[in-house]
């Protein structure tokens, strides 16, 4: 009698450890299964900057046989339009080095009338280019339209295009970065909301390098395009990995 007792409760024992092993065990499951539920979001952060400067370029370039009357054409451009330039106001221009090729021959392989024939063509090619800074960044298209214009009434014709210059990201960067981290956890927040969940701690984060993008930019992820070429989107895209919890 008392050896049934003792293997009864001997029993009991067994039976209440392996319960709690069980609930133990089921607890550690949901507990893995719980961090291994996560949600991918995107966050993206926008900020609109202006050119600070624009530097207006004009090139020009002639062709021959003879290197010698080629870069007194050369030169002569280059003094015609400096002195245009300066009548205009702007003095402070900066004339690039020349550049002389030669193609060492006189002749192409071309088709002409259906036959493959030996075209003449120059031998040397000389090319040079004056270029100046403005400020007046709004101004710079209007600027540029109106040398290229007396230039050809001058019969000076030359290929004139601006390149916008704009300040340092460094100063915006780190701002930039806070609101597209910002955003994503409002994303992460969302959908946990609309999975009936909770949005727990970070898993992992990437945070994408800073961008600029024109005008003429197109991107899905964009809210929009600029509408002037002195501004530019500079943009940031953070994609960051949440653990869901009930």
């Amino acid at each position: 009698m008392k050896n049934n007792l003792q293997n009864i409760i001997l029993g009991a024992c067994i039976l209440v450890g392996l319960i709690a092993v069980a609930i133990g065990i089921n607890k550690g499951l949901q507990s893995f299964s719980n961090k291994e539920r996560v949600v991918t979001v995107r966050g993206l952060a926008e900020k609109e900057i202006k050119a600070n400067s624009v530097g207006i370029s004009i090139s020009y370039s002639f062709s021959g046989d003879e290197p010698k009357p080629l870069l007194e054409k050369i030169d002569n451009r280059t003094k015609e339009i400096t002195s245009y330039l300066k009548q205009k106001g702007y003095n402070d221009v900066k004339i690039s080095d020349l550049n002389l090729y030669d193609s060492k021959t006189y002749y192409e392989n071309d088709w002409v009338d259906g036959k493959r024939v030996q075209v003449k063509k120059d031998r040397y090619r000389a090319s040079k280019s004056v270029s100046f800074v403005i400020n007046e960044v709004e101004k710079a298209e209007q600027i540029n339209n109106e040398i290229n214009i007396d230039l050809i009434n001058s019969n000076l014709t030359a290929d004139v295009s601006t390149s916008y210059n704009f300040p340092e990201l460094n100063d915006i960067k780190p701002a930039l970065i806070a609101e597209s981290t910002k955003n994503a956890r409002t994303a992460g927040e969302q959908f946990a909301k609309d999975s009936q969940s909770r949005l727990g701690k970070i898993k992992t984060a990437s945070q994408g390098q800073i961008s600029l993008a024109g005008s003429y930019y197109d991107d899905e992820e964009s809210s929009s395009s600029t509408t002037a070429p002195y501004i530019e989107k500079a943009r940031v895209v953070s994609t960051i990995v949440f653990f869901l919890e009930d």
